[in-house]
């Protein structure tokens, strides 16, 4: 059985265009449906309301107690992180996600490379153990610090999967399976979102990770990154076969071919992810002097108070 868009299946269409199992195929791809057509229907629309309130509401407790909390964390988190996801995946965007792997593509760059780095840039966990009771923060602690996060977060164990993990889904069945089953194609979402995370959270490193690398290292994890997102890109562009088996043929689409469509989808995974690795190349650089600045005013500080101690030594002698 075909699996399409609850959308799709409420729009009115021709007998026609009917897919292969006589599930109604999408009408042509345009902005409008884009910005129009939305689906409020799934589970992962009901954890990012849960998590847009619970990050709102950590916010609010440290302002009642008088604490700050910067403006740009939670900007980051609501907005290019939570909303990123929403826009690629309730929105019209999402309603074409199956139809079209262009379409899927743009899915993939948002929910594991854009959305991640500013959910990272957010610090959820510094927020949950600066608000939280003193027994569900240590619990929290205990979380982060534990031997599977340590495993999961050491830089080179995340940049293992976030690498492979692309190619072993386009080229084996399981892309396949994702667009036949719904239950596969949402769990594909929660992954690159995972995988997302578990790559770029320590490189950012602003929330209390194990295992954080000195930004030389980082800038040099990060850069390593580009040419596989190349390769990934050039394969799908200049494959002989198509990604998905014989499902997007079935769709019978008289709007969109599907080699077309795969060679656009292969041009933004290899643009969009050379594009979001130089930016945040360039973060983890301007993060790097940043963090020399502090340091070298903390040792200015700390000749400072041993000058002065030592004038006040000779000054008492």
């Amino acid at each position: 059985m075909l699996h399409v868009d609850p959308i799709f299946a409420a729009t009115s269409v021709a007998p026609a265009t009917l897919a292969a199992g006589g599930e109604a195929v999408p009408p042509p791809f345009t902005v409008a449906r884009v910005l129009t057509e939305t689906r409020l229907d799934s589970w992962l629309t009901l954890g990012l309301v849960l998590a847009a309130g619970l990050y709102l509401y950590g916010v609010y407790r440290l302002r009642l107690r008088g604490d700050r909390w910067p403006v740009v964390r939670t900007v980051s988190f609501l907005f290019p992180g939570l909303g990123g996801i929403a826009a690629v995946t309730v929105s019209g965007l999402g309603a074409y996600d199956t139809a079209l792997l262009s379409v899927h593509m743009i899915q993939h760059m948002v929910l594991s490379m854009i959305a991640p780095i500013f959910l990272a840039l957010g610090a959820p966990v510094t927020l949950a153990l600066r608000t939280l009771p003193v027994r569900p923060r240590k619990r929290l602690l205990a979380i982060v610090h534990s031997r599977i996060a340590r495993v999961y977060s050491f830089p080179l164990v995340a940049f293992a999967i976030f690498v492979v993990n692309p190619f072993a889904l386009y080229f084996t069945g399981l892309y396949e399976i994702t667009l036949r089953h719904e239950w596969a194609h949402e769990l594909v979402h929660a992954h690159f979102i995972m995988t997302g995370c578990v790559f770029f959270w320590p490189l950012l490193g602003l929330d209390p990770l194990p295992g954080r690398w000195p930004y030389p290292a980082r800038a040099l994890l990060m850069l390593l990154s580009v040419p596989f997102h190349t390769v990934l890109g050039l394969t799908i562009m200049q494959s002989t076969i198509l990604l998905g088996g014989d499902w997007y043929p079935s769709l019978h689409l008289s709007w969109s071919d599907p080699w077309n469509d795969q060679v656009v989808a292969g041009g933004v995974l290899w643009a969009g992810g050379e594009f979001v690795s130089v930016t945040m190349l360039a973060v983890l650089v301007v993060q790097w002097v940043k963090q020399s600045e502090r340091e070298a005013r903390r040792l200015d500080r700390e000749l400072d108070r041993q000058e002065a101690r030592e004038r006040a030594a000779q000054a008492s002698a």
